[in-house]
């Protein structure tokens, strides 16, 4: 049964964070976060990590949050940016760059959509002493906006586009976003995702074939493609 009255714990972290800030997070926490939040996904990273072109700002000691993200960004007339919206994107493709991102950047709080894989977690963020925050369902992209008071800076707008630019927020309750990995490497969506896989078969159990199993249907839950 569950306990209606439970509710998930939530925090407030000042960005840059610190050590201790991030020790008390836990898998399904809520988290909001003040201070300054940075933009960077494929074109940063390639930009930075493959080509060799410098980082445009004292990351390590402006921010370490990294966001993987593409704002709803329009100019005003005197030339600041408003930002009504931010939609995140899935932050797995984004593996192989991690590594030396981390050792680049000094981020220790990735955001973004749908998490990562358990491994990587393991083996990428824990030495990083990193942890993971994911947004909240596909309708709280004009929520995160309201906490978005400015931005800061934007940088390579031009040469690579509003998504993939290296933007650069000042935000205040920026949130809200739920804890998917820890600094030990436990994953929200990984701890579910083996509770419901256990009982999966139930839901199929007593159902009649596929009807297009002529055309390759199938409800074979070892097929990755189902």
């Amino acid at each position: 049964m569950v306990d209606e009255q439970r509710q998930p714990q939530q925090v407030r972290v000042k960005i840059p964070s610190l050590r201790e800030d991030l020790e008390g997070l836990t898998p399904g926490t809520v988290v909001y976060l003040d201070g300054v939040v940075y933009t960077a996904r494929e074109g940063v990273y390639k930009k930075v990590l493959d080509e060799g072109a410098p980082l445009p700002l004292d990351l390590p000691a402006v921010s370490d949050a990294n966001f993987h993200c593409s704002p709803a960004a329009a100019r005003e007339p005197d030339g600041r940016y408003n930002v009504g919206g931010v939609t995140a994107t899935a932050s797995f493709r984004f593996s192989q760059w991690m590594p030396q991102w981390f050792e680049k950047s000094g981020a220790r709080i990735i955001i973004g959509k749908g998490g990562m894989s358990a491994d990587d977690y393991r083996n990428l963020f824990v030495p990083a002493g990193a942890v993971y925050l994911t947004t909240v369902g596909y309708g709280t992209g004009a929520l995160l906006g309201r906490g978005i008071k400015r931005v800061r800076d934007v940088f390579w707008l031009e040469e690579l586009g509003i998504a993939q630019a290296m933007w650069v927020f000042e935000v205040e309750n920026f949130g809200p976003f739920l804890v998917d990995s820890d600094l030990q490497g436990n994953s929200l969506f990984e701890q579910h995702t083996r509770q419901i896989n256990a009982r999966l078969g139930e839901v199929y159990a007593g159902l009649g074939p596929p009807a297009l199993g002529r055309f390759g249907e199938t409800d074979d839950r070892s097929d990755e493609l189902v």
